[in-house]
């Protein structure tokens, strides 16, 4: 029946059950980098006579989607589409779906992991264990501190329930969804500067603006609170990269904890390096039962397109 071009790298090595579906359906499954992420030119390669792209984090740039003349759908193993060229798909005629709150818990889970490595420097002590050097450094408790929430989706919901039940208090801001719609009890929304002027912690589960400014920039970051910890599992690009350094530098952030970046790996590791800054290589969708889930969703919804439902 045809081709599909599989990509991510938690389901083209080992490759991953659920596309068994794909080839019972008819189709040839093709791999072009199995384990790793893909460039541009392998991506033109195996596209070139496919139907389907299950497509992971990749850039798919205008070039790419010219070179797939056949192609009719694009379907992310997660809910992020800031890495592909919508308007040359839609030019095209090519449906992007996305697999929306099968992630959910998997990155909400690491956000509250980051949370405490953040908040007791487990990086820090860890690795000075490991060279056996006896040091420490002082903590601080989360109890009772206030989690400022930036996005109020499915993942940020999960956050905030989460640092409830550890006895924090909770504030969000979300331009996009309606407070008086939404159950909220013991959250209180705020405005953007609110947020920051009164959170101990920051966390970050907003799409990237379409303007694609960054949320947390040098004006954002002049507005916090002195020492704020900033957790971000969402997108790199929601950060301003050197004013977040230099805040780093000046202790207006005191950690930084990162789950996500530009390129993958990184083409630029200066944050990564700083020693304030604990980072995490992708990994909030990456246990057993979220592949899982992604997988099947993301199969779920390339077969339901190319099969006009």
């Amino acid at each position: 029946m045809g081709q599909i071009v599989v990509t991510p790298r938690s389901m083209s090595a080992p490759i991953h059950p659920s596309l068994d579906r794909l080839r019972e359906a008819g189709y040839e499954v093709i791999t072009p980098a199995p384990g790793k992420q893909p460039d541009e030119q392998q991506l033109i390669e195996a596209l070139k006579n496919a139907q389907g792209y299950l497509a992971g984090v990749e850039r798919i740039s205008r070039s790419i989607i010219e070179a797939a003349p056949q192609l009719r759908v694009i379907s992310r193993n997660g809910v992020g589409v800031d890495n592909i060229d919508m308007k040359a798909a839609r030019e095209h005629g090519i449906s992007v779906m996305r697999t929306e709150g099968v992630n959910a818990n998997g990155v909400a889970e690491l956000t509250i992991a980051h949370l405490f490595a953040a908040c007791r420097r487990l990086d820090y002590h860890a690795s000075s264990l490991k060279t056996h050097t006896w040091q420490r450094r002082k903590g601080c408790e989360v109890k009772a501190r206030t989690m400022g929430i930036i996005g109020y989706g499915r993942i940020g919901r999960l956050v905030a329930d989460l640092c409830r039940g550890l006895g924090m208090k909770v504030c969000a801001f979300d331009p996009f969804i309606d407070v008086a719609s939404v159950e909220s009890a013991g959250i209180r929304f705020v405005t953007f500067p609110e947020l920051l002027q009164c959170s101990d912690i920051v966390s970050l589960h907003a799409p990237v603006p379409e303007d694609g400014k960054p949320v947390l920039d040098r004006a954002a970051l002049n507005q916090a609170k002195r020492g704020v910890i900033v957790l971000n599992t969402a997108r790199y690009e929601l950060l301003d990269a050197p004013a977040v350094r230099d805040a780093l530098d000046d202790g207006t952030v005191s950690v930084l904890t990162l789950d996500a970046f530009q390129s993958e790996p990184p083409d630029d590791w200066s944050l990564v390096d700083h020693e304030n800054v604990l980072a995490t290589p992708h990994i909030g969708g990456f246990t057993a039962e979220t592949v899982d889930r992604v997988a099947d969703a993301a199969v779920d919804n390339l077969l339901k397109v190319l099969k006009g439902e």
